[in-house]
């Protein structure tokens, strides 16, 4: 078990980024929370298996549809244990 946080930057607010999210953490089996950032970012705390992590991080490259992701930052930290996976609210 692994745990990172995820910062994308671009267009990913209105865009079903963080509902999206949720549905690749769900299939993959991971935990933790989207949120929206007042920066215009959505931010990640994500933990699970490593290979599930990875190929979760490589879609945030991606997005969904209508999303133009242009950077992401990927951040290792504790695990949290996390139940889930959830959408916040966003931060303001």
């Amino acid at each position: 078990m692994r745990a990172v946080n995820i910062k994308v930057t671009g267009k990913v607010q209105g865009v079903f980024f963080r509902e999206s999210a949720k549905d690749v953490a769900d299939e993959l089996n991971l935990n933790g929370f989207a949120r929206n950032e007042s920066d215009g970012s959505v931010y990640i705390e994500v933990e699970g298996e490593e290979t599930a992590l990875e190929k979760f991080a490589a879609w945030c490259h991606e997005g969904p549809e209508h999303a133009k992701p242009e950077e992401i930052k990927v951040t290792r930290q504790p695990l949290s244990d996390f139940q889930g996976f959830r959408i916040e609210r966003d931060e303001k």
